[in-house]
């Protein structure tokens, strides 16, 4: 299956939404699995992964719905509170649900930066090998040192980076990043999307080969053996459609092997997501 590993649903509203801000309004406004289906079957993908946009089980329930309701949607990574006393409760119930396939807390929003060590969440972090979870990492450029020793505590611990934690794509600047990126790929538990790279370019302004460094190194990190191609839709919709943000990793895979594109443009999804067809 070809698999967008990385995409967003909602019912818009200015309070729940608030980081859509001016310059965005085309997507400030309802994002759900019909408008998604026609530009997946634009660009012969089978499927998606849902990410959860919002920290509530209201979001997780809601997803799961979708996912029940379209065949398209093959996994769902959802929000449970990984502090919470009732944790191992939250999980065994969705669990239970066969498109549950991940959990993602938004550290990139987080005042601290070393929230992602903190007793509590790491406790929670901890459970999920249990059920067979994977946990999907969403941080800035400044939260990997620390992420480099969050993922050490979990060596059994399937992980994703998202994003591939937001590079400073509109300043051109690799460093310290790159180096960041190199060590944290030494973890063979690590795997990355490539994934929400045009919105942290200039908008207005950019151009394929902009991407070029940026992708060029978590490939050298990563390998295609872990690495998965994501939209980030409907945020990628502010800098432009399904098509051409897809494009972007798609034509930068010409000269990989038939074999690697297969495990990028979906085959790891489904290995790490554990898809069901």
């Amino acid at each position: 299956m070809r698999i967008d590993s990385h995409q967003h649903f909602w019912r818009y509203n200015k309070e729940e939404f608030g980081w859509i801000c001016e310059g965005m309004e085309m997507i400030m406004k309802d994002q759900l699995p019909g408008h998604l289906s026609v530009e997946l079957n634009k660009s012969e993908f089978d499927g998606s992964i849902a990410v959860q946009a919002r920290q509530s089980l209201a979001e997780t329930d809601w997803l799961l719905k979708l996912a029940d309701q379209y065949d398209f949607i093959k996994g769902v990574v959802g929000w449970v509170d990984l502090r919470s006393p009732a944790l191992e409760k939250q999980l065994e119930k969705y669990s239970k649900h066969p498109n549950f396939v991940g959990v993602r807390h938004v550290i990139q929003d987080e005042i601290a930066d070393d929230f992602i060590l903190e007793k509590k969440f790491t406790e929670g972090i901890n459970l999920l090998k249990k059920f067979g979870l994977v946990y999907d990492i969403l941080v800035l450029p400044r939260h990997l040192p620390n992420t480099i020793r969050f993922v050490e505590q979990f060596p059994d611990q399937t992980f994703v980076l998202d994003h591939m934690a937001k590079p400073y794509i509109r300043d051109r600047k690799l460093s310290p990043w790159k180096q960041d990126i190199l060590q944290l790929a030494k973890f063979p538990n690590v795997y990355c999307k490539a994934s929400g790279m045009v919105t942290e370019n200039n908008w207005q302004r950019w151009k394929p080969d902009d991407f070029t460094p940026y992708l060029d190194t978590v490939f050298q990190a990563f390998g295609a053996e872990r690495m998965m191609i994501g939209s980030d839709w409907p945020v990628c919709r502010v800098v432009g459609e399904y098509p051409v943000i897809m494009n972007i990793v798609k034509d930068y895979l010409k000269n990989f092997t038939e074999s690697e594109k297969v495990k990028v443009l979906g085959g790891n999804a489904v290995k790490v997501y554990k898809l069901k067809s």
